[in-house]
């Protein structure tokens, strides 16, 4: 993908799974949890969680995370990135928290969820990430070598309307004389 289109992929709304390096007891796999996250491009990922949470205090200790995101739907994408912890905001600003539910949630439905966990979100702390590294990846091509001319490769799309969304890396495709 390109800058760009990695930029508006993190920036859809999409579940995030957090992996962060976890040294309790010995040899431990990074904790990895879903995760809502904000983000706009070229800004920073927004990840807002409990003070003492096992995740906080991994966060803290750690100082950097990885944020993962993907679309299930066929042809596959995913955006990685990960970088340091630039800030810890203690407790999360209304307005943050307040977008990130708005973010996730239909407009009454994020008015009840704030106000049924206004007391849980006091003890909350916001982390910002700044992107430091990237990893990416966009199967429309790959999967247009392979897809039937008219079989759909997304529910409600056509293999040709997804070859247009081709690696912007890909060599260009020659004009034809038709």
């Amino acid at each position: 993908m390109s800058q760009n289109d990695r930029e508006r992929f993190l920036a859809d709304r999409r579940v995030g799974v957090l992996s962060v390096a976890d040294p309790r007891e010995g040899d431990r796999a990074p904790l990895s949890v879903p995760v809502w996250y904000g983000y706009e491009p070229g800004g920073e990922i927004l990840v807002q969680t409990g003070r003492e949470t096992v995740k906080g205090r991994l966060l803290r200790a750690a100082g950097r995370f990885s944020l993962c995101v993907q679309d299930e739907r066929r042809p596959y994408r995913y955006v990685s990135v990960e970088g340091p912890v630039v800030t810890v905001e203690d407790p999360v600003p209304p307005a943050v928290r307040d977008a990130l539910a708005h973010r996730y949630l239909e407009p009454d439905e994020a008015r009840g969820y704030l106000e049924a966990t206004a007391e849980q979100l006091k003890d909350d702390i916001l982390f910002r990430l700044r992107p430091q590294r990237w990893r990416t990846a966009d199967f429309s091509a790959f999967a247009a070598d392979f897809t039937e001319p008219g079989e759909p490769t997304r529910p409600g799309e056509r293999a040709s309307e997804a070859a247009d969304v081709a690696d912007p890396l890909a060599e260009p495709a020659a004009d034809s004389a038709d």
